[in-house]
């Protein structure tokens, strides 16, 4: 009897202890996502403050022939859509830094579209066959600053990296690298400026305060943006992927009067070598006014 009894107050008090940890967590992973709302928050608002500038038939002359092409390519002769930020969901799949294994990945993204702000914010299940179990990962960019984490369960950190130098001029390229989901990022008179290269590329320029990037753009024939590539290595040793340093893009579809690629591949380069970490396609986009 007393055995019994034993067996059923441990019962008891490991149930407890179980229900006040699972309670605990989904506090944490709630906070976690107030976070990254809180961030999203803080992107729109900069958007919004960020008026977009008309871009004058001097300014378009004078771009690089192949820029002049991808503009006729994805306008079609119309101005863009009055928006201030776009918000995408992606599907796809994702490698873990210092990983050979790719595990299905589902994100979603919050965008500027006038001055260099973001946020993305993604679900990755950590065991096939347990939907439970995830990790959830962000990086946020705003005012110049970044901020990067990933937590177990949308709770436990294991990935805190604050604002650096290094880490903001990764996010600033990483606005750049994104931008052909918003083409009207490209355009002259805002933060990007193009410098000529040759027939088929074009080097884009993205500068925000002292921070400066750049990519190198292939476009192909009827204009497409067909990749961005980062004219430096990567460093592959860090304990994150940053912004890549290639991004492939097709499967173009028209949103809003603009074409926009729906497909990707955004890699790490280095030494050659083009190392695939993040591709799939984009499941929805909506650009939203500053209403």
């Amino acid at each position: 009897m007393k055995t019994s009894l034993l067996l059923y107050r441990s019962a008891i008090a490991a149930a407890v202890l179980a229900a006040a940890g699972a309670a605990v967590l989904a506090v944490l992973a709630s906070r976690t996502e107030a976070d990254i709302a809180g961030h999203r928050e803080r992107v729109v608002v900069q958007a919004r403050q960020a008026a977009p500038a008309a871009a004058s038939a001097q300014a378009l002359a004078a771009l690089p022939a192949p820029v002049q092409r991808w503009i006729a390519f994805t306008f079609r002769g119309a101005a863009p859509p009055q928006a201030s930020h776009v918000e995408l969901t992606m599907d796809g799949r994702f490698r873990r830094p210092r990983s050979d294994t790719f595990t299905p990945t589902r994100a979603e993204q919050t965008i500027a579209l006038h001055t260099p702000a973001l946020v993305f914010a993604a679900t990755t299940p950590l065991l096939p066959g347990v939907p439970a179990l995830t990790a959830r990962a962000y990086d946020a960019y705003a005012g110049g600053q970044m901020e990067m984490k990933a937590k177990l369960l949308g709770a436990v950190t294991v990935v805190d990296e604050p604002a650096s130098p290094t880490l903001n001029r990764i996010s600033l390229r990483r606005w750049l690298l994104e931008s052909p989901l918003y083409p009207m990022a490209l355009l002259p008179g805002g933060a990007v400026r193009w410098e000529a290269i040759d027939a088929q590329h074009a080097r884009a320029v993205v500068t925000l305060g002292d921070d400066s990037a750049s990519l190198v753009a292939t476009f192909g024939d009827d204009g497409r943006l067909l990749r961005f590539d980062a004219e430096e290595d990567g460093d592959l040793r860090t304990a994150y992927h940053g912004s890549g340093e290639h991004a492939a893009r097709d499967d173009y579809e028209a949103v809003d009067g603009m074409m926009i690629p729906k497909r990707f591949v955004v890699a790490r380069a280095a030494g050659g070598r083009i190392l695939p970490f993040w591709e799939g396609r984009v499941t929805s986009i909506r650009f939203a006014s500053g209403d």
